[in-house]
């Protein structure tokens, strides 16, 4: 497959290719606009530098139950289950994901158009954002499965079309992140590198690439690169915890082999001005549930009564 002009970070290709700088900004907004918003100058200075940030207690202990209520009706909702949508663990009827959340859920509807959170997605992204996915993941005790190491901008350029890196990823814990219950690992300092991933990408590969991820994932050998010069970090904390991370930051999370279940609200904001084109890997787009093209108007905050209480 020849690779398009307008294809800034080529990837899916037949022979390795070395990495290189992205060539798009990590903060968006520039100038007097930058400090424009709940985030301090240091917290996007730490942003720019590790491609992530991280906020303990974010969510009120009472919110998160009640999306921890949700969470276990869905368990038991078997049009969910049958959902395209939802996704269940390798050879297991065990949920790994739900998919299109905040088109079922009001209250995660709600969350994703929470004032405070949208003002930090306008000052990172430096325009107004519509979400270009969303799921819930479920890690249950004992036999959760592990997530591989991805950039999630080289799979959203790939397969879903996103032209630039301006999006931006929120993780909620809706359980207590350990370090023994598998919690997200990320590289901080990789989302300052784009790593070209090799091979041709099949028709419907989200089939089987959302139980396990085998394109897409860089090279071993640039993983440890990566890893030897930056670390590796895992946050832990309490429920209600946010991450916020950029879209081509390098992450993976181990298998859960504790009894405790690891699950969080997972949400992609995309700027209006990064709308998506055809899928960069010569594939048909993937179905709206993994990269939103129907709704793409920019978000309206909720009224700050209706809305979710956060810390």
């Amino acid at each position: 497959m020849e690779t398009r002009a307008d294809d800034f970070y080529p990837t899916r290709l037949e022979r390795p290719t070395e990495s290189f700088e992205r060539q798009d900004p990590v903060v968006h907004n520039k100038g007097s606009d930058r400090t424009n918003g709940p985030l301090s100058e240091t917290e996007l200075t730490h942003y720019e530098r590790d491609g992530f940030l991280v906020f303990n207690n974010f969510l009120d202990q009472a919110t998160v139950r009640q999306f921890r209520e949700d969470l276990r009706g869905y368990e038991d909702d078997e049009s969910i289950l049958r959902s395209e949508g939802t996704i269940t663990e390798p050879g297991k009827q065990e949920i790994r994901s739900i998919f299109g959340i905040h088109e079922l859920s009001d209250r995660f509807d709600r969350l994703t158009r929470d004032p405070k959170i949208l003002a930090m997605v306008r000052q990172l992204l430096g325009s107004e954002a519509y979400i270009h996915q969303s799921r819930i993941n479920f890690k249950p005790g004992f036999h959760g499965k592990g997530f591989d190491w991805h950039s999630d901008f080289e799979t959203w350029h790939a397969e879903d079309g996103m032209p630039r890196m301006r999006a931006v990823s929120f993780s909620i814990a809706l359980t207590d992140n350990t370090p023994f219950n598998g919690p997200l690992m990320l590289i901080p300092g990789s989302h300052k590198t784009f790593l070209p991933c090799v091979g041709r990408t099949p028709e419907d590969n989200y089939q089987s690439s959302l139980k396990k991820q085998e394109l897409g994932v860089p090279n071993d050998r640039d993983l440890a690169a990566m890893a030897d010069e930056y670390g590796i970090k895992a946050p832990t904390g309490p429920a209600g915890s946010l991450i916020i991370f950029e879209c081509n930051t390098l992450h993976a999370s181990n298998a859960n082999m504790s009894p405790w279940p690891r699950s969080n609200l997972f949400f992609v904001y995309n700027s209006v001005e990064n709308q998506l084109q055809a899928p960069f890997c010569g594939n048909k787009p993937r179905p709206d549930f993994l990269g939103n093209r129907s709704n793409t108007e920019a978000l309206v905050p909720v009224p700050e009564d209706e809305g979710r209480k956060t810390g």
